[in-house]
């Protein structure tokens, strides 16, 4: 079972856990968050918590049924019925596939609780197991791109009047 549930300021413990324990599986695949972020990981958590609660973003927890964090799940840059879907999954539950049930489930959410009706993603090209998981859950392709120096992929999800990919 993948529950996907909001940001809370009790979270922070766990989710400075996990994203040490992923650093190095992470920064394969995307930028290193880099020390600072560690650093200063508890006064960030504050701001994120804020701007979530000003409706700009809006923030969860990927965790499975005993409550173990499994990974993060994102709508960011919210405005005109559109955000910015991102996740990232660690490196003991990569490839079983909660990624894509808490894609589902967010979209989902997204639509019935923030009333959204489009979400935009991307991914590096390399990043197989992301194409995959957002093709699954019916983002389609609309163009290449460069993430810095690798090339990449936008995506997009038009939530009006589709069908919702089942949670």
């Amino acid at each position: 079972m993948t529950i996907v549930s909001r940001l809370t300021a009790g979270h922070a413990e766990a989710l400075l856990a996990f994203e040490r324990e992923n650093r190095a599986y992470f920064s394969a695949s995307v930028p290193d968050r880099g020390d600072d972020y560690f650093t200063g990981f508890a006064a960030r958590h504050r701001e994120l918590l804020a701007e979530q609660e000003a409706g700009l973003h809006h923030f969860h927890v990927v965790e499975d049924a005993d409550g173990t964090l499994l990974g993060r799940i994102n709508l960011v840059g919210v405005r005109d019925g559109s955000a910015e879907l991102g996740y990232r999954i660690g490196e003991r539950a990569a490839g079983r596939g909660p990624a894509t049930r808490a894609v589902r489930r967010l979209c989902v959410t997204a639509v019935r609780e923030y009333g959204l009706t489009l979400l935009r993603a991307g991914t590096t090209l390399d990043n197989a197991g992301s194409r995959a998981v957002l093709a699954r859950t019916g983002l389609q392709p609309v163009e290449e791109v460069m993430f810095g120096d690798r090339p990449g992929r936008r995506y997009v999800l038009d939530l009006r009047g589709s069908t919702l990919p089942a949670p």
